[in-house]
């Protein structure tokens, strides 16, 4: 099982000299990836549901300075040599999509083949408006299209797509991406449209579990949505298990609530060997990649807390 962690994209931790401490002590600890979250823009008014909270406000803390996505994964590519990077997620029609896919290439190939492309349709309609992109409501129908004109651009020596909201031909796009036959696509998302995304065209899917709309934060509800998911991965004609599974952890340990809202064992709560538990649990149904959000108030706090999870968690897993 890989293991990652959250780098910071905003706030005193992102400046340079933080973010560059985090990451690669990180790096030298062992950890397998980090992510890199996605706003371009922080509306001062936002009437948008945020989906990971229960009030459905985007958190406080959230509205500070922020890095944009790609540059600063870009940036973490050249100081480090083996670590993934993770956009976890990139908001998927922010970006034009041959341009983006030509951004995602190139970090690909300068990092020599670290990318995996964590991808989801948005929720903030005041940023989408703010950042010029395509019409909020078709956000889905615009995600699926440019992934699409994405892997096309990537696998096709002479690449050319017709859809609704991308057109071209007659051009090239190289170098291609190192990996083949491109980075791996990680579906975000724990909605319906999500799963169904993921089931048709993700090489793994990669939810949060602390959705109050789509909550996966006991076992049997994670059973049950990979469940639905290999069912829906059937319907699109593909084998069944070819979409692996990927988790954010966004709440775990002693602090943590110590049951789910359905009555059970909630996930990552308790001690060491509880969270240690619960990823064999969850490694065993096929979940090959983690990654926690560590806190902590300068990165030297982050390193410590990171250096305490290795040290009393991963070796009883």
């Amino acid at each position: 099982m890989l293991i990652g962690f959250n780098a910071p994209t905003a706030g005193p931790l992102s400046a340079a000299d933080n973010l560059a401490k985090i990451v690669v002590g990180a790096e030298a600890m062992g950890f397998d990836y980090a992510t890199f979250s996605d706003h371009v823009v922080i509306p001062t008014s936002i009437a948008a549901e945020y989906p990971y909270s229960a009030s459905g406000e985007f958190p406080a803390g959230a509205r500070a300075e922020r890095h944009e996505q790609l540059t600063e994964l870009a940036w973490i590519a050249a100081k480090t040599t083996r670590l993934r990077l993770v956009t976890s997620v990139m908001v998927v029609p922010h970006r034009p999509a041959v341009l983006t896919a030509k951004i995602l290439s190139t970090v690909d190939v300068l990092s020599g083949g670290r990318l995996t492309l964590g991808i989801g349709a948005g929720w903030m309609r005041e940023e989408f408006e703010a950042v010029g992109a395509p019409d909020f409501d078709a956000r889905g129908t615009v995600t699926d299209e440019y992934v699409h004109a994405f892997v096309e651009l990537w696998t096709k020596d002479a690449p050319k797509f017709d859809g609704k909201h991308v057109r071209f031909s007659n051009i090239l796009l190289e170098p291609k991406p190192v990996q083949k036959p491109h980075p791996p696509i990680w579906v975000g998302g724990e909605s319906g449209p999500a799963l169904r995304r993921a089931a048709r065209i993700g090489d793994a899917w990669y939810p949060i579990g602390t959705n109050p709309q789509n909550p996966l934060d006991s076992l049997t509800r994670f059973k049950t949505q990979v469940a639905r998911l290999r069912k829906m991965t059937t319907e699109a004609g593909r084998d069944p298990n070819a979409v692996g599974l990927s988790l954010r952890v966004t709440v775990f340990g002693e602090t943590a609530p110590a049951q789910a809202d359905d009555g059970e064992h909630r996930l990552f709560a308790g001690p060491a060997a509880m969270i240690a538990a619960d990823m064999r649990a969850l490694r065993d149904m096929g979940v090959n990649s983690m990654d926690f959000g560590f806190g902590g108030s300068t990165a030297d706090e982050v390193l410590g807390a990171m250096q305490r999870f290795k040290a009393e968690v991963l070796p009883l897993v």
